[in-house]
């Protein structure tokens, strides 16, 4: 038996227990709760696809190239959108190829055809450069088919399936259940020795069909309390001061309690702590908040509501 490569028996030492892994988790700065920690653990050792869902901004995508980087595997990212198909999902012909060496042909066809006995031996032979031009020569693989072919594993993220038609998802059924894809011309393409590890997200604007969902490990992530709101920042903007760090993490929660067309996702949590650390910020005060609510809010509306309440808001805020 072959011996595991350094970097396998590392991935393998990362997911000894979900406690390692969560430690490792934080070591990249991706502060994780034990339900996100045990589900990748499964997910990996279960040889499952995860199905991530929640409000944009909680982290799903990041959990992906986290543990991408985290295992030291290429990060393959299919982007979801409506009228996604095969074609730019799976594989496609190039067609240029093709059509190149079909003028190539046309001008050796009486060299192809020399010495042949009646027309169904000329038919054969030409036969015989059809199944050519259909072959993994001329194939493009396209996300998902270039998941497969990676020898030593990857990470595959499907980012934002829910945005993708149903017709979409019975695409992707045989690729998560067995780790293969098959194109008609060709036969089944088969996961290389080491399959990828999977990561669908979803922002739940529709919902996933059943098949799809049994094919996967499912992950729900909401967003953070405060104290791993807090966990988070630090983690992600180190160098903000302590007592501001609380401030702004109780003004966005209390954002989280409105009635908001988009409450405030960790993403705009962390831009703007980057925002305030900019513009040296000590402590939160009313005008501040005012000029930066852009970079939490972003619909106008939204900024309309809240600017009635800013001093109301950024005072509990200092007192916490």
């Amino acid at each position: 038996m072959a011996e595991p490569s350094a970097n396998a028996a590392n991935i393998e030492k990362i997911v000894e227990s979900v406690d390692s892994l969560k430690a490792d988790f934080e070591d990249h700065r991706y502060i994780c709760s034990d339900q996100i920690a045990t589900a990748v653990y499964l997910a990996y050792h279960l040889r499952k696809p995860i199905l991530i869902e929640g409000p944009p901004g909680v982290g799903k995508t990041e959990l992906a190239k986290t543990t991408a980087e985290m295992f030291e595997l290429p990060l393959i990212r299919l982007q979801c959108y409506e009228g996604l198909d095969e074609a730019k999902a799976i594989y496609e012909w190039k067609y240029g190829k093709q059509l190149l060496y079909t003028q190539v042909l046309k001008e050796t066809l009486d060299e192809v055809l020399q010495g042949a006995k009646g027309f169904a031996e000329s038919v054969n032979r030409l036969h015989e450069f059809g199944d050519i031009f259909f072959s993994e020569e001329f194939l493009e693989p396209r996300p998902l088919m270039k998941a497969l072919k990676e020898e030593n594993g990857c990470v595959l993220l499907i980012d934002e399936v829910d945005k993708s038609d149903h017709e979409f998802e019975s695409l992707l059924l045989e690729m998560l259940s067995d780790f293969q894809v098959s194109i008609p011309e060709i036969g089944t393409v088969k996961a290389a020795a080491e399959p990828p590890m999977v990561f669908l997200t979803s922002n739940n604007t529709r919902e996933i069909s059943d098949a799809l969902k049994r094919r996967c490990l499912h992950l729900y992530i909401p967003f953070p309390d405060t104290d791993l709101e807090q966990r988070i920042i630090h983690a992600r903007v180190p160098e903000i001061p302590p007592a501001l760090q609380k401030q702004l993490v109780t003004f966005i929660q209390q954002l989280r309690d409105m009635d908001l067309k988009k409450v405030p996702a960790i993403s705009e949590t962390i831009d703007w702590a980057r925002t305030l650390v900019l513009l040296h910020t000590e402590s939160l005060d009313p005008q501040l908040v005012r000029d930066t609510l852009n970079v939490i809010l972003k619909f106008q509306e939204d900024i309309e509501n809240v600017d009635a309440e800013i001093t109301t808001l950024t005072s509990n805020a200092l007192k916490k």
